[in-house]
């Protein structure tokens, strides 16, 4: 696969999926978090110090029925500008006779975003004459949204099968580059940590860790289905009753491979799902009826942090409590404090996209680690050994 290193850009429109599907205030529509457009700079940077000229392509948010303010992408070009130190010009559609001629007019140096993508149904559906559309306004194409590399959408997938010129940015290079150390070359000891709400989101990735890792941190909601797995009272926690006998045969599973597997012991509990509930602490195997535990505690910080302070190669997804919360954000945060001591220490750390991402942007500790992926979904799905379309196109 090639990557814009690969490539003269000089004279020549690149056509490239960027991911620019950020956070805007609900009244003002600003850009609240510029993570993912800052990330695409250096792909931008290199085509038009080639001489290129950039042609940017992206979605934004989930829009239902065709055009919404709500989800215009013209609310991202001041961002973009300001990061980029170059005018963006915007169509106001991203295909038809607007994007058409201001693409054709576009000269070597100068930068056009078109409209979001998912304004036309044809973008998900992955339509090939949608696809035709795209294609026509550029001369190589670039694809620098891995976070939508496993979707075989138009702009992402279908697109890239028409051009001869085609290639990876710097995102997409370095989150393949960075996944596949983790899964190909990881230094032992090798400890995952797994978060996050629901068995069933992460069983497929987990049974593949249990190949890899030596230790296999479980918190967040799905230990508990665990814990009552194991004949434990959970009070009002989360739990997946038709998961039982999967978790138990993940137990075995990890016994059997030799992977040490750490369930958190204790719980900081809630009477309610509420920023201003009462709390209190527990064992995971007696919550109290009328309580649930929505973070690790004490206990468990402690004991996670020295599994993660041992460990040469971490990879985390997916937190360990209701972070967003002031009362249930310890643990969270003990596992990032951990993972940046180890960091320090010479490990390699992966923190994995979505709430994970979130997390460690909000404790200021992004430059902390090693790499902080900008795909969940797509990453999820790589490690669980998936193809992504979105990567398979640039072969």
């Amino acid at each position: 696969m090639k990557t814009v290193n690969d490539i003269n850009f000089s004279g020549k429109k690149a056509l490239i999926r960027v991911d620019f599907n950020v956070p805007l205030d609900k009244k003002t529509f600003e850009v609240t978090d510029n993570n993912r457009i800052s990330a695409t700079i250096p792909t931008l940077k290199k085509i038009l110090k080639d001489g290129g000229s950039c042609i940017l392509m992206s979605h934004l948010g989930r829009p239902k029925e065709g055009p919404e303010e709500k989800y215009s992408l013209k609310h991202t070009v001041k961002t973009a500008e300001k990061l980029l130190g170059v005018s963006v010009q915007f169509a106001s559609d991203c295909i038809g006779p607007e994007a058409e001629t201001k693409a054709k007019n576009l000269k070597p140096g100068e930068v056009l975003l078109l409209e979001n993508l998912r304004f036309h149904k044809e973008e998900e559906k992955g339509d090939i004459t949608f696809a035709k559309q795209l294609f026509q306004l550029g001369d190589i194409y670039v694809n620098d949204a891995f976070g939508t590399a496993h979707r075989a959408h138009a702009s992402t997938t279908v697109v890239a099968q028409f051009f001869i010129e085609k290639c990876a940015g710097f995102v997409m290079a370095a989150e393949l580059d960075n996944a596949k150390r983790v899964m190909e070359k990881a230094e032992k000891p090798f400890t995952a940590i797994m978060g996050g709400a629901k068995i069933s989101d992460k069983i497929l990735i987990i049974e593949k860790l249990l190949d890899k890792v030596d230790h296999l941190i479980i918190g967040g909601g799905m230990s508990y289905t665990f814990f009552k797995a194991m004949g434990g009272q959970i009070g009002n926690s989360l739990v997946e009753n038709d998961k039982l006998e999967l978790a138990k045969e993940l137990i075995q599973q990890a016994k059997a491979k030799g992977v040490e597997l750490h369930l958190p012991i204790d719980s900081v509990i809630a009477d309610k799902f509420d920023a201003e509930a009462n709390t209190d602490t527990a064992s995971n195997l007696s919550i109290p009826e009328g309580w649930m535990g929505l973070d690790i505690g004490p206990q468990s910080c402690h004991v996670f942090s020295n599994v993660i302070k041992d460990s040469k190669t971490i990879l985390w997804n997916g937190p360990m409590g209701v972070f967003e919360m002031k009362k249930f954000e310890a643990g969270t945060k003990a596992v990032a404090d951990a993972i940046v001591k180890a960091t320090h220490g010479g490990a390699f750390s992966l923190i994995g996209g979505g709430d994970s991402a979130a997390a460690i942007a909000k404790f200021k500790m992004e430059n902390e680690v090693s790499y902080v992926s900008t795909g969940g979904g797509a990453l999820l799905e790589y490690f669980e050994g998936k193809i992504l379309p979105g990567v398979k196109a640039l072969e």
